[in-house]
């Protein structure tokens, strides 16, 4: 059973701080990259960060560099995503999700599309 779990969202001030987790089962996640999404109300998902666990290459979104760093703990299948310094431009669902690595992930990690399994995402919310 292939699942992936999102949590640690909830409400921050402007300027604050969240860490998310992602935790995968049911697959290796030594054959899979996973990426992280964001998709506020009315708004278009799109790509927030990603890493490969081929070879460790990550990749950001860049309204995200320099304030967001993505992680992994191959031991317990868990995925990180650091956010700092987060704006209102941040509150959104937050989803992690999982793509194979046979796809050029330099070109794609930031599509919907080259993902085959999604977690149900976690609320973050960022008001003052």
């Amino acid at each position: 059973q292939v699942q992936l779990v999102e949590s640690g969202g909830g409400l921050v001030q402007p300027g604050g701080s969240l860490r998310l987790s992602c935790a995968a089962s049911g697959f290796d996640l030594d054959y899979f990259a996973i990426g992280w999404f964001r998709q506020a109300s009315g708004k278009e998902r799109e790509g927030v960060s990603c890493i490969s666990a081929s070879d460790s290459s990550t990749y950001y979104a860049d309204s995200v560099k320099g304030r967001f760093t993505i992680s992994r703990d191959n031991a317990t299948n868990t995925v990180y995503l650091q956010m700092n310094s987060l704006t209102p431009e941040e509150p959104a669902v937050y989803y992690c999700a999982a793509g194979r690595l046979i796809l050029p992930w330099a070109s794609v990690w930031y599509a919907s599309a080259a993902y085959e399994y999604w977690g149900q995402g976690t609320q973050v919310t960022v008001s003052s």
